[in-house]
């Protein structure tokens, strides 16, 4: 008898292998708990380790944190259409 329920808990726990990488103790982490871009947060909590994704801020948040400029940047009124302009 098929339950939708099982599936989802074959997702959320998988057993896996402990192995050396060098001085460093590793595991291979599989495709169903990849997670998104290159780097992440681990901390350990009593016996368990948690691996968040590093969330990176948007460019409109850190945008948001910078201070406005003091420096006079020049006219651009002038400027000559792109399709002239030799790269």
């Amino acid at each position: 008898m098929y339950m939708p329920n099982q599936e989802v808990n074959m997702l959320a726990e998988r057993h896996v292998r402990l192995f050396r990488n060098g001085r460093n103790q590793a595991i291979r982490i599989p495709r169903e708990f990849e997670l998104a871009g290159n780097e992440a947060i681990i901390r350990r909590e009593g016996n368990r380790l948690i691996i968040e994704a590093l969330q990176r801020p948007s460019l409109l948040a850190f945008l948001a944190t910078c201070k406005p400029s003091e420096l006079d940047f020049p006219d651009i009124d002038n400027l000559p259409p792109l399709d002239d302009v030799v790269f």
